[in-house]
Formats: structure tokens, sequence, C-alpha cells
């Protein structure tokens, strides 16, 4: 009987570790329905600095390797202005979902960047990233507020929002902390 305490404790410290170590990145994912609409707040911080974040996040046509997303291809650049086609495709139980939607960014460098759907498969679509330094890492910050055009019921699109954006978010993260931009893409 003196053995069963430390063997529990054995068993149970490599669990909780583990658990620790499915999240690495601090993924947090909030998806609120409201009126037909779904207000999504989500966050990662990945141990990269700030510039090397906008870079990432601003890579348009380098977000076809996020889970879901087929397409994103840059239509034009103006400014601060960035227009990007994008094809994002997800299985939601029985239903195969495509979306098409044309975009355009706002970047504010090394802080920010706001969107909005300008036409498309949703009925809207606009939000930010937002990218907050803290010692040695980065908290990306999404926060957005779509309203779709689609015959599944609300409660099941929220369920799969949820969880697809944790993995979603969690790829990205993983994809950011291994994010390397090109020389021309210093710092201002």
């Amino acid at each position: 009987m003196k053995w069963l305490f430390p063997l529990i404790l054995v068993l149970l410290v490599p669990l909780s570790q583990a658990q620790d170590n499915t999240n690495p990145f601090n993924v947090q994912v909030s998806v609120t329905p409201a009126n037909g609409r779904f207000q999504i707040n989500a966050s990662y911080a990945v141990p990269i600095n700030s510039c090397t974040a906008f870079a990432f996040v601003t890579d348009y046509e380098g977000s076809k390797h996020i889970l879901g997303i087929i397409e994103a291809t840059v239509i034009s650049k103006v400014g601060n202005k960035v227009r990007v086609r994008r094809v994002i495709e997800e299985d939601v139980l029985f239903f195969h979902v495509s979306m098409k939607s044309l975009i355009e960014y706002t970047e504010t460098p090394n802080e920010l960047v706001t969107f909005e759907q300008l036409n498309g498969d949703a009925k809207s679509y606009k939000g930010s990233w937002r990218l907050i330094s803290n010692a040695d890492k980065t908290i990306f910050k999404y926060d957005g507020l779509v309203e779709l055009d689609t015959v599944i019921p609300s409660a099941v699109v929220e369920y799969f929002m949820k969880n697809n954006l944790r993995a979603r978010l969690a790829s990205m993260a993983l994809r950011a902390s291994q994010y390397r931009p090109a020389e021309t893409m210093a710092c201002k």
C-alpha cells in the first residue's frame, strides 16, 4: 500500500506535462453567435519578434499552406492596401463547404492588419490581426465577425468553427514559429 501513492504520482506527472505540451503556443479560441453572425476572438503566442510576425501575417500567398486554405492570390497592392482572392474548403459533417472571397487588407507595419470582404460567399466578413510584443514572443490576436450564407444549422457551424479554428490556429502558430522572411522584408 505504501507504493500506491508514489505510483499514482509517477503516472500522473507525465500526463500533466503531456497536457501542457499539447498547446505550446497557448492557442485560445472563442466563438460567440449573435443575430446570425459569429464573433470570433482568438490568439496564440510565438517566440518571434514583431517584424517576423508581421511578415508572416502579411504573407498572403504563403497562407495556402494553412489548413483549409486552398487558394490565396494577391490581386493588387496599393500603398498599405492589399487585395487577395481566397478559396477556403471545409467539411462540416456531411456538408462540403467551399467559400470564395475577395478581401481587402489594410496594413499598419509590425502592429496591425485589418481586413474586410469586398465580395464573396459569406454575407459579411471583417476583422483584424493585432500583433502584441511581449518579452521574447509576439501574441497574434485575431478578432473577426462573420455572417455566413448557409443552410447548415447555426449550432453545427459554431461547433465546427470552434474546433476547426483551434486546429487552423495551431497550424498557423507552428508555421509562424518556423517562418523566416526574405531578407528584403526588413522591419520598417
